[in-house]
């Protein structure tokens, strides 16, 4: 499974480099702590919204540390998801530690 790291997508991020976040997180976790211009599809709701994720665009997904997103990743390319899909190691926590301190941590 590709990844990617904390600090890689933000300089990607800040290159002007056209990634997709996806935050497979549940609905209180990404109220308290998010990327900015992320999409929010819980992993529970990762098949039936897969349209929501345009295949054309590379695409990271992430949650609280990794996990979710991994099994988000798969559940996508079981289904047949044509898209660059990348995890991002540690997820939002890997975010607050190496990118942006204020956001909260949990």
């Amino acid at each position: 499974m590709q990844e990617i790291t904390a600090t890689e997508l933000k300089e990607r991020l800040d290159r002007g480099d056209d990634i997709q976040i996806i935050d497979v997180r549940e609905p209180h976790e990404y109220e308290y702590a998010r990327i900015p211009n992320s999409i929010h599809i819980p992993l529970g709701q990762i098949l039936n919204r897969m349209s929501e994720i345009d295949p054309a665009r590379e695409t990271v997904i992430h949650c609280h540390a990794g996990g979710r997103s991994a099994n988000a990743i798969q559940a996508l390319t079981r289904a047949g998801f044509q898209g660059q899909l990348s995890n991002l190691r540690g997820g939002i926590t890997a975010w607050s530690n190496d990118v942006d301190p204020s956001v909260p941590k949990y």
